[in-house]
């Protein structure tokens, strides 16, 4: 009996330093940007997966309306999203 429980002790350290290495931190980075997507409000400046810089216009449950210049806007999901770019950033990558 003792030892089965002993030759499962290195799988079961395995799993555990798996878990701690690689699975804790994807949950933390994807809690992360659901926070930021949540805290998306018009007139932030963003960068898309896609590469795009614009501005929010509209905002919806799972759509945002996003400005790529004047006169220009597209529909994108929310989680296209990663990341929230400091004002006035759009201006200054022209």
């Amino acid at each position: 009996m003792l030892s089965s429980l002993t030759g499962m002790l290195p799988l079961v350290l395995m799993f555990v330093v798996l878990y701690f290495v690689m699975i804790r931190p994807q949950m933390k980075k994807q809690k992360e940007h659901r926070a930021m997507i949540d805290a998306l409000a018009k007139g932030d400046e963003v960068a898309t997966a896609g590469g795009l810089l614009g501005k929010v216009t509209k905002l919806g449950d799972v759509y945002l309306s996003l400005e790529l210049a004047p006169g220009v806007e597209v529909q994108l999901q929310r989680s296209a999203i990663i990341q929230v770019l400091p004002k006035g950033a759009i201006g200054a990558a022209k």
